[in-house]
């Protein structure tokens, strides 16, 4: 492969990052309806290591408005409920012994409102982050311009692909944050 190849393959990963990195953020970002998404990423104490919630219990969601965690080890329940207390998403869980059960009651319009500002933030900063990555591949391929490595016309047809690359980028995230406030703006 050469350079440039290998710059725009690069590129496109650190691209292909970006949204992700945002689609795992937006689904943990409340709605109306119960989502497993909504409590997996929260970290528990387990034996005094931080675990993820979703490696320590299987999440369902059995009903629109109800998730229920049941862990593998019934011991660590109320490290469980304090994790979910101390994430702050707006829950309160219930323990019965057994499992732990969190009720997701319905957003009143002001708390929708701000979960779309929390999602807009999100893919602000993922937009930014594109142009972060379009900004050190420009001035990568410029470099190799100026070391005499690739040709002017190489490069300049190189820059444009990186323009390319970086607009389907900031369109998918301006997509999927679009795609999650009618998410949480459905009442």
């Amino acid at each position: 492969m050469t350079p440039l190849e290998t710059l725009l393959k690069d590129t496109q990963d650190k691209m292909d990052n970006t949204v992700k990195v945002l689609q795992s953020q937006l689904s943990g970002i409340r709605t109306g309806k119960a989502s497993p998404a909504l409590v997996e990423n929260i970290s528990v104490t387990y034996y005094g290591a931080p675990t993820r919630l979703r490696d320590l219990a299987n999440i369902s969601t059995p009903e629109a408005r109800l998730i229920v965690i049941t862990p593998y080890d019934p011991s660590v329940l109320g490290e469980i409920e304090r994790a979910i207390l101390g994430a702050n998403i707006g829950v309160t869980p219930v323990n019965d012994g057994r499992v732990v059960r969190v009720p997701v009651p319905e957003l009143s319009e002001e708390r929708r409102k701000e979960m779309t500002k929390v999602a807009s933030r999100m893919a602000e900063e993922a937009r930014v982050s594109a142009r972060n990555v379009r900004r050190d591949a420009n001035e990568a391929c410029k470099g190799l311009q100026k070391n005499a490595s690739v040709s002017e016309d190489d490069a300049k047809l190189t820059l444009d692909k990186i323009q390319k690359i970086t607009d389907k980028t900031i369109a998918k995230v301006d997509a999927d944050f679009k795609a999650k406030e009618a998410e949480v703006m459905a009442v």
